[in-house]
C-alpha cells in the first residue's frame, strides 16, 4: 500500500496510508485529537478535515485554543447567520460575509430595513441551527451551473458575482443541511462546533461591491469567540471603551467639538486648547536644546510636490487652489495645502551651504497639514482632515544615523512614560511595492536602519511592505489601558528625498555629498494623541497636563476671602487653578468637578483658614490630606513642572 510521510508540529514524522483524510489521520493518532480538532493546517494552509492527503506534507491540527481558530469560528458563524436570516426573512438575498477583527459581518439585500429589534429572533434561529449540528460539506460546481442555480433562486447578486469569475473556473460551494453558499472555505465539520459564544452587534448600510452607484445592502455585524468567557470579556471591553470614548469625554469635559460646517477639523474649546498648548510646550521644552524650531508655509506650489514625488503618490488626497494670472498669456499655477512638512524642511536646509562639521542639522515644527480623508472615515480627534504633526527632520551623514537613532529612541521612551504609557512596541517597516528610488538605495537604507535599531537593544518585529514610499521606517506602537494598540511615533531613514530636492553638504574633501534625511515624529498627530490620552486615562489626565489642575472650593461664603488668597497663591505658583465660591454645598461641588475630571480639589473650611492650611482631595480618592498652604504649593509646583518627578503625592493625583 502506498504511504505518505506526515511531519507533525513537534518535528516528528509518521507514515500513513495514502489518500486518508486529515480527520482519518487525527483519529489514527488519538480519538480525542479528532474530537477536539476544528480544521487542519496542511503545509501552512487551513483546510477542511475532510481534505484527502495524497502526498508528503506538514500537518497541524487546529483546536479551539489555537491562534487560527477564531477566524474559522467566525467564518462558520457568518454562514449560520446568513441561513438564520433567510429562514426568518425568505425574500432576503445573500451576498458576502467575511470574518473581521473581533467578529464578522454579512451583507444582505432586503427592501425592509433590519433593526436591532430583529436580533433576538435571529440569534435564537442561529442557536437552533447550531443545535441541529448540521455537517458542512464541500461541493465543486461548474461556473454556469452555479450561476443558473443562484439566478433560479432569485439570488441575483450571487449570480452576478459567479459570472464575473473566469470562464472554466470550478466553483466551491458549502452546504449546511439544505442551505448552501458560495465559499472557498475551510469550515469546521459541523455547525454544532460553533458553540454559543456569539452576539449580533449592529446593522449598517453598505453598497454592493463598494460602489455607491450600486444597490444598497444591509450589513449585520456580529462578534464571535471561543467561549462565553471570551465573549463576556469582549462585551465588557466594549462597555469600558464606550465610557472612555474621547468624543464623549470631550463633551463632558468641554474640551472640543466637531460639526459638519468644518468636517474633519476641530473646534478647540478653552480647556481643550489648554491641553493642546501644554502638550505642545512640553514637547517644545524637551526638544529645545537639540532642535531648531521652524515654521513653513501652509500652501505650496505643486511643482515642489511633483519634484518630491508626493504629487503622484498623494495628489488625489490634497486640497488644491488654482491661481490665475493674466499677463500677455493666461497662466495657471496650482497650489496645495501641504499634506506633510518634509519637502518644506528641505527648502530651509538648502538656504545655507552646510559643512559636514555642521551636521547633524535638526529641524522641528508643529506643522499643520491637511489631507482629504473620506467623510465616512472621519472620527473625532482620531481621524481628521486638518491636524498638527510634532514633526522633525534630521540631516546627517550615514555614520551619524546610529547615534541619532539611539538618542531619538531614548527621548521617545521618556516622553511616552511622562504621558502615562509604559508599554510600547516597535515595528520595522521595509520597502513597499510602490516606492521611489532604486533597489540599491533601499538596500542601503534598510541596512542602515536595521543596524541602528539593533544598536539600541530595543526589540522589534518586522512589518513587511509597510515602509514610506521614500524609505524604511520604525513605527512605535503604544498599548493603552484596554490593551488597544496605537501607532504614534515614526523614525524613517531616507536617501531619496534629499537627493530629489537638491540637499547637499560639503565633506572633508571639499566635495558635495547628499545627506541622509531622518524623518521623525513622537506623538504623530497632536489631535490624535490627545484623543488617545483621553481614552487611555478615561479623562483623568496626568496632573501636569490637566486643563484645570485645581479647583478651590469654600465650604461657606464667609471663607471666600481665604479662598481667593489660596487661589492667587496657586496662580502665582504657575498652577492652573480656579475658584468655586458659589453658595452650594461642598459635596455638590465635589460631585460636579469630579465629573469634569478635575484632578485636585482644595477645600477651604474655617479650620484651614485659621491655620493657613488647605485640605487636598484627589480625584477618585475618598481620603483627604490637610497641609500647610506653602508645603502643598511646593509639592504641587514640582508635580506640575516635572512630569517624571518621584511620587510625593497620593496616586490619585496622577
Amino acid at each position: 500500500m502506498s504511504k505518505v510521510v506526515i511531519t507533525l508540529p513537534d518535528g516528528a514524522k509518521r507514515e500513513f496510508a495514502k489518500d486518508l483524510s486529515a480527520l482519518d489521520i487525527a483519529k489514527n493518532i488519538a480519538p480525542s485529537l479528532a474530537k477536539a480538532t476544528l480544521v487542519a493546517k496542511i503545509n501552512g494552509e487551513l483546510c477542511d478535515l475532510s481534505t484527502v492527503i495524497d502526498k508528503d506534507c506538514r500537518l497541524e491540527f487546529i483546536n479551539r485554543d489555537h491562534a487560527d481558530a477564531l477566524e474559522v469560528l467566525r467564518h462558520d458563524c457568518a454562514h449560520v447567520l446568513a441561513e438564520a436570516v433567510q429562514s426568518l426573512f425568505p425574500n432576503t438575498q445573500i451576498t458576502f460575509g467575511p470574518a473581521i477583527e473581533n467578529g464578522l459581518y454579512y451583507d444582505f439585500y432586503r427592501e425592509t430595513p433590519f433593526t436591532p429589534d430583529d436580533f433576538p429572533a435571529i440569534e435564537q434561529k442561529m442557536r437552533e441551527i447550531i443545535a441541529q449540528n448540521q455537517p458542512f460539506t464541500r461541493e465543486i460546481w461548474q461556473r454556469e451551473q452555479a450561476a443558473a442555480f443562484f439566478k433560479q433562486q432569485g439570488e441575483t447578486f450571487k449570480a452576478e458575482h459567479v459570472m464575473r469569475l473566469p470562464e472554466g473556473d470550478d466553483i466551491s460551494i458549502y452546504r449546511q443541511g439544505d442551505w448552501l453558499d458560495l465559499c472557498r472555505g475551510p469550515h469546521m465539520p459541523s455547525t454544532g462546533k460553533l458553540g454559543k459564544a456569539f452576539k449580533l452587534m449592529r446593522v449598517s448600510g453598505a453598497y454592493w461591491l463598494g460602489d455607491q452607484n450600486n444597490p444598497q445592502l444591509q450589513r449585520i455585524y456580529a462578534t464571535c469567540w471561543r467561549n462565553e468567557k471570551e465573549l463576556n470579556d469582549y462585551l465588557h471591553f466594549l462597555e469600558e471603551a464606550e465610557k472612555r470614548d474621547h468624543r464623549k469625554l470631550g463633551r463632558q469635559m468641554a474640551l472640543f467639538h466637531t460639526q459638519e460646517e468644518a468636517a474633519g477639523s476641530i473646534f478647540w474649546h478653552r480647556d481643550g486648547y489648554r491641553v493642546y498648548r501644554v502638550l505642545e510646550n512640553y514637547i517644545r521644552n524637551r526638544l529645545h536644546q537639540d532642535y531648531d524650531e521652524v515654521k513653513t508655509p501652509q500652501m505650496v506650489s505643486n511643482s515642489l510636490w511633483k519634484q518630491s514625488g508626493h504629487w503622484d503618490k498623494f495628489g488625489d488626497d490634497m486640497f488644491t487652489v488654482n491661481e490665475n494670472e493674466i499677463d500677455n498669456d493666461a497662466l495657471q499655477r496650482i497650489f496645495a495645502l501641504k499634506p506633510m512638512n518634509c519637502p518644506c524642511h528641505v527648502q530651509i536646509y538648502n538656504q545655507n551651504i552646510t559643512s559636514y562639521k555642521d551636521l547633524p542639522v535638526r529641524l522641528a515644527e508643529f506643522g499643520q497639514v491637511h489631507r482629504n480623508e473620506a467623510s465616512g472615515a472621519l472620527h473625532g480627534l482620531m481621524r481628521v482632515r486638518a491636524f498638527t504633526q510634532d514633526d522633525g527632520h534630521i540631516f546627517c551623514t550615514e555614520e551619524q544615523v546610529i547615534d541619532e537613532t539611539k538618542k531619538f529612541c531614548e527621548l521617545l521612551k521618556s516622553i511616552y512614560q511622562d504621558c502615562g504609557f509604559s508599554d510600547f512596541s516597535i515595528k520595522f517597516s521595509d520597502r513597499p511595492e510602490i516606492r521611489a528610488g532604486e533597489d540599491e538605495v533601499w538596500d542601503k537604507a534598510e541596512s542602515s536602519l536595521k543596524e541602528a535599531i539593533e544598536a539600541t537593544d530595543m526589540p522589534y518585529v518586522m512589518n513587511p511592505g509597510e515602509g514610506a514610499f521614500y524609505g524604511p521606517k520604525l513605527e512605535f506602537v503604544l498599548k493603552d489601558t484596554l490593551g488597544r494598540e496605537w501607532q504614534c511615533g515614526t523614525w524613517q531613514v531616507d536617501f531619496v528625498l534629499p537627493k530629489r530636492l537638491g540637499a547637499t553638504y560639503i565633506d572633508a574633501n571639499g566635495e558635495k555629498q547628499v545627506p541622509v534625511m531622518l524623518h521623525r515624529a513622537i506623538l504623530g498627530s497632536m489631535e490624535r494623541f490627545i484623543g488617545i490620552l483621553l481614552e487611555h486615562h478615561a479623562g483623568h489626565l496626568p496632573f501636569w497636563l490637566a486643563p484645570v489642575q485645581i479647583k478651590i472650593c469654600t465650604i461657606t461664603n464667609d471663607l471666600d476671602d481665604y479662598g481667593c488668597e489660596v487661589l492667587q497663591a496657586c496662580i502665582d505658583s504657575g498652577l492652573r487653578a480656579e475658584g468655586d465660591f458659589r453658595s452650594e454645598k461642598v459635596n455638590y461641588k465635589i460631585r460636579e468637578h469630579s465629573l469634569k475630571k478635575i484632578p485636585l480639589l482644595i477645600i477651604c473650611g474655617k479650620k484651614e483658614a485659621e491655620n493657613g492650611q488647605v485640605t487636598l482631595r484627589f480625584l477618585g480618592k475618598k481620603e483627604q490630606e490637610t497641609l500647610d498652604l506653602n508645603v502643598a504649593l511646593q509639592q504641587l509646583r514640582q508635580k506640575s513642572i516635572i512630569p517624571q518627578f518621584a511620587e510625593i503625592l497620593p496616586s490619585g493625583l496622577v
